[in-house]
């Protein structure tokens, strides 16, 4: 029986649902499920059933759409930002088992040119592993860590990682090499969404995104530990890559794909070397499409979104919901909706986001009846309640984010656009419709009529 905590389960709704492409055809890894992917779009999941040199199929689009993310943790679109919240409120410890699906086939020394891995643009240098979700431990504290980080394969068992120097692995890194040691790590493949979605949460160090993931899911996720190190995995992943990290030995990456859709240098990253290659006997690869495509731009901005309002709510409590969506590419524009705000509270959510992620450089305060997700409700609030001499807050020369497309000499300006009522611009807020009454029964009315299917 498949494990409801397994990434197939997910798969196996999608496909019951009409959601699923299975693609019979031969695919090149390079370029070819690049551009497939791409053109999926918002569309359907699509499960590679033959990649070129290599027996193990590859799945991509899992997470493309809010909606996606939602059903992935059993919830309602409404729903997901607030069951996130919970989640990370209440976090569920994990379940150590002796054995999972994850470890049925051990290859010691693994090559990664066997692995399906996509070679994704041809202005990159090489092929990248997307949706490793990396879980390494604190080795003073043993408190674990789970997060994501590009890799690419440097020949043999050896691979180039991409961390920002900032986040959670990069500190752990650091820390490994003062004390004159190397980091264990495991890139865990082929993931739950609940696994997918704690993954990208900006957490405080010492918290554990693996135990917001059981919240997530409703139930411990089960773990098994690896077969060269003490680290705890998903019992229930697709392959574990075991490893170590040393942050001592740098390499040049060369151009690489960002979230904003262009390229960035980076200069020198870590490199990882793999130990161990443990997999399902029939593993799937999954990849995530990177550079601007809406699986790499939600899975970080529905967890950046859902942080935020976690955070802004605690010193702004009229916020109601933040959306950080594909326009802003999930990490640069947020979208705040306040709930009968008083006056200086749009102000107040602004600076709150913009002290909470460095990321964020635009946002927009809107009322509670503007959904914060739907674009042209944002924008229709701009255009009748936004008046740009009083509600413009233009804050120039803050700090930017490496990965920022107009930072310069580490520098941004931010903006801040105020799109809520106020009661002095007009003395009658009420938005033009039929009755109640009225708009439920035309509801009822063409619901018949679609049930029908005959238009009368």
């Amino acid at each position: 029986m498949t494990s409801r905590q397994s990434l197939r389960a997910f798969l196996e709704r999608l496909a019951a649902e009409g959601q699923l492409l299975r693609l019979g055809e031969p695919v090149d890894r390079r370029f070819e499920i690049s551009a497939l992917l791409n053109e999926a779009w918002d569309g359907p999941a699509v499960l590679f059933e033959k990649v070129s040199r290599s027996a193990l199929p590859v799945v991509g689009n899992i997470l493309n759409s809010i909606a996606r993310f939602a059903d992935g943790i059993g919830r309602t679109p409404a729903e997901l930002q607030a069951r996130i919240i919970a989640a990370i409120g209440r976090p569920l410890p994990s379940r150590q088992v002796e054995r999972g699906p994850c470890q049925e086939i051990v290859a010691e020394s693994p090559d990664l040119a066997e692995l399906p891995i996509p070679h994704f643009f041809e202005g990159e240098s090489g092929p990248y592993i997307t949706a490793g979700a990396i879980i390494a431990a604190d080795g003073a504290t043993g408190a674990r860590n789970l997060s994501f980080a590009r890799l690419k394969p440097l020949g043999g068992n050896r691979a180039f990682i991409g961390i920002a120097p900032n986040h959670h692995l990069a500190q752990l890194a650091r820390a490994a090499k003062a004390r004159g040691e190397k980091l264990p790590v495991a890139v865990t493949l082929g993931n739950h969404p609940a696994v997918l979605t704690a993954a990208a949460l900006y957490l405080g160090l010492g918290d554990d995104e693996l135990e917001v993931a059981g919240a997530l899911l409703g139930e411990p996720i089960e773990v098994v530990r690896c077969r060269t190190s003490a680290l705890l995995v998903p019992a229930h992943c697709e392959m574990v890559l075991e490893g170590t990290l040393d942050a001592g030995e740098l390499i040049e990456e060369g151009p690489v794909s960002e979230f904003h859709g262009l390229y960035e240098n980076y200069g020198k990253g870590q490199v990882v070397t793999f130990q161990c290659l443990t997999r399902r006997q029939d593993a799937i690869y999954q990849a995530i499409q990177p550079g601007y495509h809406p699986e790499h731009v939600l899975i970080g901005g529905v967890a950046i979104a859902a942080g935020l309002a976690r955070h802004v709510r605690s010193t702004v409590p009229a916020l109601h919901k933040v959306a950080v969506g594909m326009g802003g590419a999930g990490r640069l524009h947020a979208v705040v909706s306040l709930k009968e705000p008083r006056p200086g509270d749009a102000r107040k959510a602004m600076f709150a986001v913009w002290g909470a992620v460095n990321l964020i450089k635009q946002i927009t305060v809107v009322d509670e009846d503007i959904e914060p997700e739907d674009a042209q409700q944002v924008e229709w609030a701009l255009a009748t309640r936004m008046k740009a001499d009083r509600d413009l807050v233009v804050v120039p020369g803050v700090r930017a984010d490496r990965s920022e497309p107009l930072e310069q000499d580490g520098l941004v300006a931010k903006l801040g656009i105020d799109a809520t009522r106020r009661a002095g611009d007009r003395a009658d807020w009420r938005r033009a419709a039929p009755p109640a009454a009225a708009v439920e029964k035309a509801r009822r009315l063409l619901e018949n009529a679609r049930k029908r299917g005959d238009g009368s």
